[in-house]
């Protein structure tokens, strides 16, 4: 198939989006198809957008432009003249191709709906009414008009049947891979799971967003665990910097913000998840942390909250365990303190988490699925 990629940014550009235009965008090509990259996408404000613009800062509300209509069509109108020879136009994100024409079916692979990310996400809060009329207009414009709308979870599915009426059946759901490149069989994970300490837990913590993401609540989890007997050190990787925190509890290490835009970030990364035990999100708000497919693909089980779309990813006491908002600290280090002292259960609990991220959770299975989905509509 010949398949019209369609991103406002560089898709090729792995550190957009958290690499996931780029991996979306290999996993279909890597299943014996033609990617035509449509991207770098231009749109200019015009007078009033700015004024409004201003405006809206002055009266301390969020004013989003990528969520109006005169500069989704600038895309759109783009993109219809630099396509030349794809027969599909397939797109991550709803934005560009909301009001794209054209007699060549639209699919898109997205992540969360502009409904279940209002007030979900800060970032996503104290919008202008404007902001928030437009941006539905364009998600109901771009959910509409395609033949196939692909999630990747059950969540972000739901949100677009309860807040944009979309029909079910064109609804579908892959979840997202995990953005490593390694090749492990079952007998390497084995290795690495008997390798782990006994004696003593290694925890990490992923994530650039601190506070959402619940890195107070887990130094409190490894506190915990500390003061119940088992030996634990809590690793933090991503972080540049750790609010409220001159000085680090003695058990909290810090590795910062590794890239993977070089090999040793790679390894380095690698080495940290390899030797974490268990790997703790107990986010407020994530729509698919790509953080539990990473650590489930080095047998890593995950604990974290049930919120957004983890729970597509995450099935309880498979790969990890889930948790309520609601969960105390004490809920997740019984668990943690369970699992690690049941040596057997753990090996369990880690081989089963690899054994996810083979069956479900990685961009081979992602793109042989959306390629068949692809396929149906030809």
């Amino acid at each position: 198939m010949k398949i019209a990629y369609v991103t406002t940014y560089n898709a090729l550009d792995i550190h957009k989006w958290s690499g996931l235009g780029y991996y979306i965008a290999k996993s279909i090509e890597d299943q014996s198809n033609e990617i035509e990259y449509i991207g770098n996408l231009n749109a200019k404000p015009n007078l009033s957008l700015r004024l409004k613009s201003k405006l809206y800062e002055k009266l301390g509300k969020n004013f989003a432009l990528e969520r109006e209509p005169y500069i989704a069509k600038q895309y759109a109108r783009q993109a219809e003249r630099l396509v030349k020879k794809s027969n599909i136009f397939f797109s991550p994100g709803t934005i560009p191709t909301a009001f794209l024409q054209s007699n060549k079916p639209k699919v898109l692979y997205t992540d969360a709906t502009f409904a279940g990310l209002i007030d979900f996400y800060p970032e996503f809060s104290n919008f202008s009414r404007e902001t928030i009329k437009h941006g539905n207009e364009i998600e109901q414009a771009a959910l509409s008009s395609s033949a196939m709308v692909i999630f990747s979870s059950n969540w972000a599915a739901t949100t677009a049947i309860e807040s944009y009426n979309v029909n079910p059946d064109k609804l579908k759901v892959v979840p997202f891979g995990a953005n490593v490149e390694h090749n492990y069989a079952y007998e390497d994970i084995k290795a690495i799971v008997r390798q782990r300490s006994t004696d003593e837990c290694n925890i990490l913590f992923s994530g650039v967003d601190w506070k959402r993401k619940g890195g107070q609540f887990a130094i409190e989890v490894a506190k915990k665990l500390n003061q119940l007997g088992l030996s634990t050190k809590l690793h933090l990787l991503g972080l540049t910097s750790i609010p409220d925190y001159s000085i680090l509890p003695d058990f909290v290490i810090n590795h910062g913000f590794v890239s993977k835009s070089t090999e040793e970030g790679k390894k380095q990364i690698n080495r940290i998840i390899t030797n974490s035990h268990f790997l703790i999100l107990p986010t407020n708000s994530d729509a698919s942390p790509l953080a539990l497919s990473e650590a489930n693909s080095f047998g890593t089980p995950c604990v974290c909250s049930n919120v957004g779309g983890i729970t597509t990813i995450i099935k309880d006491y498979i790969n990890g365990k889930t948790f309520p908002l609601s969960a105390t600290v004490d809920d997740y280090a019984t668990y943690i303190y369970e699992a690690f002292k049941d040596n057997l259960r753990y090996q369990e609990l880690a081989l089963g988490s690899f054994n996810e991220y083979k069956v479900r959770l990685n961009w081979n299975v992602a793109g042989a699925e959306i390629n068949k989905l692809l396929k149906a509509l030809n």
